[in-house]
Formats: structure tokens, sequence, C-alpha cells
């Protein structure tokens, strides 16, 4: 038995029962696709169900406001795959009369998708035969093949990329792929991962030679940057506060927050009136009090950096001018930084007793 028939073997044993796998529709694939990037199941799945109920298909996805769209995404992260998501289903509607292309190379063409999204859209759907590599198939095939060449490098991408191909169950496309990124995600796991339960140990390079807790190599990570923010809750005699919209490029693009200052250390209560009177608002320069709501920065880590958030509530005797009411602040997209943190949950009267 080869590896591909090891590998399907498996699968049919073990594999779990998710909605996108009872379907051979590319926007549905597609979706889940896209929500499973760098996200588990577990938590993508309550996603591509709210998205499927809200946009049984594409076209209902494309008449969508990118707002909304962002709204129901919230709390995802890598906000980028939802407006490229948003794109995408607009193109497919307006250039390709709501149906998806057929070919690898014309998927490539479409906005957020790419070598993988494409491959598993293009098997799964289509059965043509084009290998997925993901971090559970680089893990896969570095261990059982026993390659020392770092994942993240030119020539190990360009190695697995072959390697992959190579192994391909060409008749049986979409099924071997989704088998073996299954098998990544169950069995062949990162840590610890079961090699006396596995019907692969016998021929499995990595296990043979003790270097599982090893492979798959990687190069070092580029350092992680670190940042301090501010952000400024004003609140008016109306209970109003500010939102504004994030218009520069960034991984929070579209999302609404509150007037934000980045400062190079952390910023003391003292100095932080003299801060705002920077941030080019006049009905903020001068507040009645400035409040500390959180003693110690929340600290939120991104994939290349770390936010070190200070929120502060702003105590403001006039009327503010592009003001939300506080009551109506969750039904805004914004980062999930501020979603998980009080200011956004906070009540009137808590406002009372703090102001």
């Amino acid at each position: 038995m080869n590896f591909s028939d090891r590998i399907l073997s498996w699968y049919h044993i073990h594999k779990r029962e998710l909605p996108w796998r009872e379907t051979r529709d590319p926007y549905r694939v597609w979706l889940s696709e896209i929500m499973l990037q760098q996200t588990r199941v577990a938590q993508g799945l309550p996603y591509y169900i709210k998205f499927t109920e809200r946009f049984p298909k594409v076209e209902d996805l494309a008449a969508a406001s990118e707002e909304e769209v962002l709204k129901l995404w919230q709390g995802l992260g890598y906000y980028s795959r939802a407006r490229n998501l948003h794109a995408t289903s607009r193109a497919v509607s307006s250039e390709y009369g709501g149906h998806f292309p057929d070919s690898y190379r014309e998927l490539l063409k479409l906005k957020g998708i790419g070598p993988y999204t494409a491959a598993a859209i293009a098997s799964i759907c289509y059965s043509l035969p084009h290998p997925v590599v993901d971090g559970n198939v680089y893990r896969v095939l570095s261990r059982f093949f026993g390659v020392q060449l770092p994942i993240n490098s030119t020539e190990g991408i360009r190695y697995f990329s072959d390697l992959a191909a190579e192994v391909i169950d060409m008749e049986r496309p979409g099924e071997y792929n989704q088998g073996l990124m299954e098998f990544g995600a169950l069995q062949c796991v990162p840590q610890n991962p079961d090699c006396q339960a596995c019907p692969l140990s016998g021929s499995c390079e990595a296990f043979a030679r003790g270097l599982v807790s090893v492979l798959p190599r990687k190069l070092p990570k580029k350092k992680v940057r670190e940042r301090i923010f501010n952000y400024l809750m004003p609140v008016d005699p109306n209970f109003q506060t500010r939102l504004t919209k994030r218009k520069d490029k960034g991984i929070w693009q579209g999302l609404f927050e509150f007037p934000l200052i980045e400062t190079p250390e952390e910023v003391s209560d003292a100095k932080i009136r003299d801060l705002i009177k920077t941030v080019g608002s006049e009905d903020l320069s001068d507040p009645q009090s400035v409040v500390r709501f959180n003693a110690k920065p929340l600290v939120h880590k991104l994939s290349h950096q770390h936010l070190h958030v200070t929120f502060w509530i702003l105590h403001l005797e006039d009327p503010l001018d592009h003001s939300v009411s506080i009551s109506e602040m969750h039904s805004y997209p914004v980062p999930v930084l501020i979603i998980s943190w009080k200011p956004l949950k906070i009540r009137t009267f808590d406002l009372i007793q703090i102001l």
C-alpha cells in the first residue's frame, strides 16, 4: 500500500463530519478554506455557519456592504481575509456570472486565492490533481519522508511543492487532499503525536530516526515588534462617544476604533493630557477629566507585533461632533482587542461611577 492509499484508508475511518465536506459547491468550499487559514476548525465552524445562513449564495455575499461582512467576521482575525472574501464574491458575481472558475489558473486570478486555496477548490470541486500544501501537509511530508529542509525557505517550499505533486492520488485528488490535511490535524500533530498508533509509523523516516520532535524544520522567525497604543474613549454629556473608520492599509483597514495615540513608551496620567492636544480634534483637546480605564496595559499578540494597549476615558463638557451612542458601540465592526475589552461593553451607569 503506497503513501496516498494509506492516507485515504485512514481518512475513511477517522474524518470529522464537517458541513463543507458534504458539498462540492465551490462557493462553500472556498468560504471554508478562507476561514480556516491560520484558524482552528472549532473556531472557524461557527463563522462558517453564520456566513452560509446569512449569505447562502455568492451573489448574496456580493450584495452585502463591506461593513456588514466585517461585522460578521469580527473576532476571527486577519481581516484582510474578509475584505478579499468580499471583493472576490463581487468579482465572481459580476465577471463569472456567479460561477467560480473551474481551472486552477483562473482561480489564482481571484483576490485572496493563492496556490493552496486554488488547489483545494480545484481538487475538491473539480477533481483536478493539484496538491494542497499547508502547515499540516508540510509536517506530515517532512516527517514521513525525513526531509530536513526548512519549510519556510525558498528551497524547502519548492521541494515540498514538488514532493506533494509526486505523491498525490491522481484519481481521487480532492479526497486525498482533505485526508492529508486531516491526518496532520488529528494524527500527526505538532506536539507529542501518538506514533505508536499511527498507521504510517512503520515507514516513517522521522519515527525510525528519532526526528519526530524536530521536524519540520523552520528558519528563525522575524523579531517581534513591541508597540504602545493609547485609545481615547471620549464621553460627552449625552453619553455619546467617537468611533472612526480606519482607512490606512493594514490588518484593521475598514474597522472602527476609538481615537488612537501611539507612543514609544507607556504614558503617565499627567502626560496623556498633553498628548490629547496632538490628535487634531478641538472637541477632545480639553477634557474635564481623564481617567485611566485599565491599570495595566492589555497585551494583544499578533504574528509579528505585540500591542500594549491602555484605554483612557475622556469626560467632555460639550457635545461631540461625529459621535455615536455608547449604547450602539457594539453594532460597529471593531478590532478584537476592543471587542474583548470592557470599554465596548461599558454601561452608562458604570461611566457615571467612573466620571
